[in-house]
């Protein structure tokens, strides 16, 4: 039997990573995102889907652990002072949108005909959104560091603390009703066993947790690490959990005490693996959990409070966004990403239905609105993204070119042509500079450059900067698809000037040669080769027998290049040097079509390698 229920558990691990495997890749292919690719993949293989797992709520229970993972990692780069920072957005944006939107909600259900206890529990935990769903699209979309991120992080971080009042409500709504539990604590201990439980909390990451990695560092032992960071995880989330607030509150805090500690670094690498696999196991859970029975049994009144919910949250974000001076796009988006429930509702749903303030038919039809609404919100963001038009940048400051005259033309002035400028300006040649990125323009403004705005992979703008009339033309953007545009343009439309390109790595030198580039070079090859130098200096190789050594990589390195031109990527590969002990033989000969080499100059250098005239390696 033992053996048995081992077999089971195996089989639903491997359930969940099929299911995952399969639905994810398929969602993100579609541009759906992969939340709703997991939460789809739970609805197939739950209780109403092909029944695979009869208890889909353990696994909810289990699988929160992502979210806790995820929350501390997070924690992890807000440091202390950053978090002091956000105190307004936290207490002030944060609170007033739940608030808001609370009231907003407690309406609607009372006009739907609620008591007006379950119609506040209801609103409250619609009102609290969905950390997993929003911190997962925001990760996805690059947006956790920027400005609108943190303000959406700061709004969550609020969410969370709400849980400690809500659950107090819910306890002295029982009481006024008659359901009150007799184990239950009074809301002034909950609150004040809460607010002990964070100083603990603080004062353990001031004056412990230091000291603690560093007696395990000396261990050696790089597995107890891993051990003692999900210790801290884990049991600070516990800990939080027993005084009444969330588990995610608890990560995230444990996560920003140690944001300045020396082992930072260490513990991320350490919880990364673990946060991916159990916050997909999470949206896995939460789609089995959708009683699709109730649904269809009453799906008017789920389709009309889903509607209801989600378009009255999202005006009452809207309002409060602008009310705190968010620009109308970033009002609109974060409308779009907080207008579903979350995952605490089923906590707050479950302890008002077994107090006896929600009826369990209404709990379970403000469940099945919960989940409908995280499986929508991917959905109404993909739509808003594509359908709202894109940001409009300021120009202030910024010109347009216009009859420009200068000898060269420098396409594109990041952090490789600001380097590439410096020789040309200090000969005194007159230099026309475009980019596209006005930050970029401006920032180059205040160092003493004039840069205009322009796309370089547009003829009209080309001829506004001066392409017909320069002598030569420097591509250094840093996207290889606009760079083989631009080269493409020059070459066709101004073959008298030079083009000189920088290549973002060896496939991409290969197509700008074939186009006909005057030089080409890859954007990290001399930093590299230099570097190598001075290792080389480092361990004691003396002056002339590193210069004997680099030159031979150059010339292994361009033989290799010219092999490529002719027989692709995989050509020369022997003449790279490897770290395995038997190193990949070099051919006896160069490959030859109709008795003449490919590639003639690689034939000839071959030939004075076996010949002794260039050295193989240093002596």
């Amino acid at each position: 039997m033992a053996d048995a229920a081992a077999g089971m558990d195996l089989g639903h691990g491997v359930a969940l990573l099929a299911a995952a495997v399969v639905a994810v890749p398929i969602f993100r292919k579609l541009g759906l995102g992969s939340v709703l690719g997991y939460l789809a993949a739970g609805l197939a293989i739950g209780p109403f889907g092909l029944r695979l797992f009869a208890d889909p709520e353990a696994i909810l229970h289990f699988a929160e652990l992502g979210v806790v993972l995820f929350l501390f990692l997070i924690g992890l780069e807000m440091r202390p002072a950053r978090l002091w920072s956000l105190r307004k957005e936290i207490f002030g944006l944060g609170a007033t949108q739940v608030l808001a939107c609370c009231a907003l909600l407690s309406g609607i259900a009372l006009l739907a005909g609620l008591p007006w206890q379950a119609a506040v529990i209801g609103a409250s935990g619609f009102v609290l959104s969905s950390t997993a769903v929003i911190m997962k699209m925001l990760d996805e979309q690059g947006e956790t560091a920027t400005e609108a991120g943190q303000r959406a992080i700061s709004i969550l971080l609020l969410e969370d603390i709400a849980v400690v009042p809500l659950l107090a409500l819910v306890a002295v709504l029982a009481a006024a009703s008659g359901y009150a539990d007799a184990d239950a604590r009074p809301a002034w201990q909950a609150l004040a066993v809460a607010a002990g439980c964070i100083a603990v909390v603080v004062a353990a990451g001031k004056w412990l947790l230091n000291p603690f990695f560093r007696v395990l560092a000396r261990s050696g032992a790089r597995e107890i690490m891993t051990a003692a960071a999900l210790l801290v995880v884990l049991g600070t989330a516990l800990f939080m959990q027993w005084g009444g607030l969330s588990m995610a509150m608890g990560a995230f805090l444990a996560g920003v005490l140690l944001s300045e500690s020396v082992f930072r670094h260490q513990l991320e690498a350490d919880i990364e693996p673990f946060r991916g696999i159990l916050l997909g196991l999470f949206f896995l859970s939460v789609g089995m959990s959708l009683d699709v029975a109730v649904v269809v049994a009453e799906w008017g009144l789920v389709v009309a409070g889903l509607a209801a919910f989600m378009v009255a949250k999202a005006a009452g974000i809207y309002l409060v966004a602008r009310l705190f001076r968010a620009p109308p796009r970033e009002a609109v988006q974060r409308a779009a990403l907080f207008a579903q429930g979350g995952e605490f509702a089923f906590v707050l749903y479950g302890a008002a239905t077994a107090a006896g303030v929600m009826a369990p038919r209404v709990g379970a039809l403000m469940s099945a609105v919960v989940i409908l609404s995280m499986a929508v919100t991917p959905l109404v963001v993909i739509l808003l993204n594509r359908l709202m038009p894109p940001p409009k940048v300021s120009m202030d400051g910024v010109e347009a070119p216009d009859g420009l005259e200068g000898r060269v033309l420098l396409i594109g002035f990041g952090r490789f042509a600001q380097v590439v400028s410096q020789p040309l300006l200090a000969k005194g040649f007159e230099i026309s500079l475009i980019e596209s990125d006005v930050e970029m323009i401006r920032a180059a403004g205040s160092f003493g450059f004039k840069v205009y705005y322009g796309d370089g992979t547009r003829l009209d703008v080309l001829r506004a900067s001066g392409a017909e009339r320069a002598e030569a033309i420097l591509v250094c953007v840093d996207k290889p698809d606009a760079a083989d545009r631009i080269v493409e343009l020059v070459k066709a439309e101004f073959p008298l000037a030079k083009v000189y390109a920088r290549a973002y790595d060896r496939g991409h030198s290969m197509r700008l040669v074939q186009a006909g580039v005057d030089f080409q070079i890859r954007e990290t090859f001399e930093s590299a080769i230099k570097m190598g130098r001075h290792v080389l200096h480092g361990l004691g190789v003396d002056e002339a027998e590193a210069a004997e050594i680099i030159q031979d990589v150059r010339e292994r390195d361009n033989e290799r290049f010219q092999l490529q031109l002719t027989g692709g990527l995989a050509a020369g590969r022997y003449l790279m040097r490897g770290n395995m002990p038997t190193p990949t033989p070099e051919p006896f000969s160069v490959p030859r079509r109709g008795g003449e080499a490919l590639n003639p100059e690689a034939a000839e250098a071959l030939a004075q390698r076996k010949a002794g005239r260039v050295p193989h390696k240093a002596k």
